[in-house]
C-alpha cells in the first residue's frame, strides 16, 4: 500500500498534530475531529495515536479510491483483512534482537510479532468508528458508520456498576472487532532480580529500579516525575496517571529514598534545583531529562535473559516494601 499522507507535529497548542493528504494538505474532517477530541480533554499523546490510525485508515481509502465519506461495510471489512494479514514496515533492529514474536524465557515477556498485534487492530478500529460517529451526529453525513456498534449492546451496560460484582459485557463482538487477548502473567524471578540489581553501575539506575518494582507504576509516569513530588517523610512519590493524569502519590520502599537521596547528592551542583525541574537526569553533558528511550539503556539484562530488561519489564514486577527491604 502506497505510504501516501503523513502525520505532522504542529507546535500549536490548539492543534499539536494534523494529519496531512499525499498534495501536503491538511484534511479538515480529521483536523475538526481532532479539535473535538483536544476540547474534550484529550492528551496530546492521544491525539498523536488517533491521527496515526486514521492516516493508516486514508491510506487503505486512496489505494482503493474512495473519498472517507463513502466508505461502507465492504471497506471496513477489507481494511480489517489487510489490518490482520499485513506486517508491519521494518524498522532497524540491535544484532542480539530477539525474534519476532518469541518469548523471553526468564521474564516471559514476548516481543513484538511481525504482524499487527490485536490490540492495536481492536484500536485502529475503535477511532475509525468514533471519528465517523462523531461526524454522523454533528453533520448528519456519512449515513453509515463502516464499524458499526455490537449487537444487544443495551444503553449504558455499566453505568450503575456495583464495585462488588464484575463487569458486564456485551452479548457478542462488534463486526470485524477482533478477540480480545487474555494476557499471560510475567515477572523476573527473584535470582534474576538480584543479577540485575548488582549489575547497576550508579545510583540513580539503583533508584529506578527501585521506584519501579517498589510502586508498581508505569516508566513513563515515573520518568515525568518533578523534584517537588518526592515526600521521604511520608515515603511516597506523586506521578501523573497516563490516562486519567490525576496525581496519584504512591507509597516506596524505604531502600528506593535512600538511593534517590544518593543520587541527589552526586549530582546536587549540576542540575537545576526546584519543585518543577526533572526528578531523573542524564549522566553525561550537557545534562538533560531523562526520557524513556535513554532508559532503556539504563537496565542491563540479567544472566539468562536473551535481551536488555527494559523498564516496561521491570514496572510489571511490582512486589510489596517489604519483599523490596529483603532484597537489598
Amino acid at each position: 500500500m502506497a505510504r501516501v499522507g503523513r502525520v505532522e507535529e504542529t507546535g500549536n497548542p490548539l492543534l499539536p498534530f494534523r494529519l496531512l493528504d499525499g498534495q501536503g494538505a491538511e484534511v479538515p474532517a480529521v483536523a475538526e475531529f481532532l479539535h473535538h477530541m483536544l476540547a474534550d480533554d484529550a492528551s496530546p499523546a492521544s491525539l498523536r495515536s488517533y491521527a496515526f490510525e486514521l492516516l493508516a485508515w486514508f491510506r487503505f481509502l486512496h489505494a482503493a479510491g474512495i473519498s472517507w465519506h463513502l466508505a461502507g461495510r465492504a471497506e471496513a471489512r477489507d481494511f480489517a483483512l489487510w489490518l490482520k494479514n499485513a506486517r508491519k514496515p521494518p524498522r532497524p533492529r540491535r544484532p542480539d534482537a530477539p525474534a519476532p514474536g518469541s518469548v523471553n524465557p526468564v521474564t516471559g515477556k514476548a516481543a513484538p510479532g511481525e504482524n499487527y498485534a490485536a490490540r492495536t487492530r481492536r484500536h485502529a478500529r475503535a477511532v475509525i468508528r468514533s471519528f465517523y460517529e462523531y461526524h454522523r451526529e454533528t453533520h448528519g453525513r456519512p449515513l453509515v458508520n463502516p464499524f458499526p456498534q455490537a449487537k444487544g449492546i443495551e444503553e449504558g451496560l455499566n453505568s450503575h456498576h456495583n464495585p462488588m460484582q464484575p463487569f458486564r459485557r456485551p452479548s457478542r463482538r462488534a463486526a470485524y472487532q477482533p478477540k480480545e487477548p487474555k494476557p499471560a502473567p510475567r515477572a523476573i524471578p527473584d535470582q534474576a532480580f538480584n543479577e540485575l540489581f548488582a549489575a547497576l553501575a550508579c545510583n540513580r539506575d539503583r533508584a529506578l529500579i527501585a521506584f519501579y518494582v517498589s510502586t508498581g507504576a508505569r516508566a513513563s509516569e515515573l520518568l515525568g516525575v518533578p523534584q517537588g513530588m518526592v515526600a521521604p517523610e511520608e515515603q511516597t512519590i506523586g506521578v501523573v496517571r497516563k490516562g486519567s493524569r490525576a496525581l496519584q502519590h504512591l507509597p516506596a520502599s524505604a531502600d528506593a529514598f535512600v538511593w534517590l537521596r544518593l543520587y541527589q547528592q552526586e549530582i546536587w551542583d549540576l542540575v537545576p534545583k526546584g519543585p518543577k525541574q526533572p526528578l531523573w537526569w542524564t549522566l553525561r553533558r550537557p545534562f538533560g531529562p531523562l526520557t524513556y528511550d535513554a532508559a532503556r539503556w539504563c537496565s542491563p539484562g540479567p544472566t539468562g535473559c536473551s535481551a536488555r530488561t527494559g523498564p516496561c519489564t521491570i514496572c510489571g514486577t511490582a512486589r510489596p516494601r517489604e519483599w523490596f527491604a529483603t532484597r537489598t
